[in-house]
């Protein structure tokens, strides 16, 4: 059963982290970074999760009775600690002037998420996975719902770490906050539902909802972002290159050369996302405005390939 737990664990999870990255229509991000938060979840965030979560419950020992005492590590230690845990390596991804938008923190916090779930269940499966009959009902609620809560929790972190990168420091520390409190109580009220029979159903219907919930902002998200990609380059390229660059049509053939089309993509939507960085940002305006120049005379060279092609 060893093998199976290993590659029960592993396989579900790369999959979500895969289809995850590829969400990414704009800008998307470089995939040894993603992959690099996913090995964070799912070594250094479980063991610190693990290490809290036994400090802060010892002591309840000489107030509750074991069964109560475990109840309390579920659902009230566990979703703080392991939050937290998780959280940690954000503080200093938000740092990077690459981190420059909603989808960025999503992404890079559900990377976590899932490493950490990766990691747990596998955990899951050698204690209490003997058979294959106790095996599959264990796979199916750790890979369908309880990795998911981790993803989304943390990502819901991400999200708004990222959202406020460039507010007043007041603002960004508070919407932080409210987004561990929130990470906390999706957690919160998962480990409680399915503690209990009687509100297993609940914690399912809730976990689907905050997917459901998770998508829309997604999607919203990339919208946003393509507006700010017409916004930015109205007056930077020739009208049907926007148009095939702020739509699905940049993922078509025949409206750039062929060799060059990602290149040009990638050049021009960090061109837009700099541009918007400066008109939000009092931090870095000199270190971005010197890469906006050296992006305009790459796109502008690109584009003259394009039309001697």
């Amino acid at each position: 059963m060893l093998l199976i737990s290993f590659l029960g664990a592993i396989f579900p999870m790369s999959i979500y982290l895969f289809l995850l990255w590829k969400l990414d229509k704009n800008e998307p991000e470089p995939i040894k970074f993603v992959i690099l938060h996913f090995l964070y979840g799912a070594s250094f965030a479980i063991i610190l999760g693990i290490i809290g979560g036994k400090l802060f419950s010892f002591p309840l020992n000489y107030f509750f009775s074991e069964e109560t005492n475990a109840l309390i590590k579920v659902i009230i230690i566990a979703p703080i600690i392991e939050e937290l845990a998780k959280a940690l390596l954000l503080f200093k991804t938000i740092q990077n002037k690459n981190i420059d938008n909603l989808t960025d923190g999503l992404i890079y916090g559900a990377a976590i998420g899932l490493g950490f779930g990766m990691t747990e269940n596998f955990l899951y499966f050698i204690f209490y996975g003997d058979s294959l009959a106790t095996f599959l009902p264990i796979f199916i609620l750790r890979s369908g719902f309880s990795a998911v809560m981790h993803t989304l929790s943390t990502a819901t972190v991400g999200g708004l770490m990222s959202l406020t990168k460039y507010s007043h420091g007041k603002k960004h520390i508070t919407v932080t906050f409210m987004g561990l409190l929130t990470a906390m109580f999706i957690h919160f009220t998962w480990n409680y539902s399915v503690s209990f029979s009687e509100t297993f159903l609940f914690g399912i219907i809730f976990i689907v909802l905050i997917l459901l919930i998770f998508f829309i902002i997604y999607y919203f998200s990339i919208q946003f972002e393509n507006r700010i990609i017409k916004k930015e380059l109205k007056n930077e390229i020739p009208q049907n290159l926007l148009t095939a660059i702020s739509s699905a049509l940049k993922h078509k053939n025949n409206w750039f050369i062929k060799t060059h089309k990602n290149l040009f993509i990638k050049k021009a939507t960090l061109l837009a996302f700099r541009k918007h960085q400066v008109e939000i940002c009092n931090k870095n305006k000199e270190l971005y405005t010197h890469e906006i120049e050296q992006l305009r005379l790459e796109i502008s060279e690109l584009i003259e390939l394009n039309n001697r092609a």
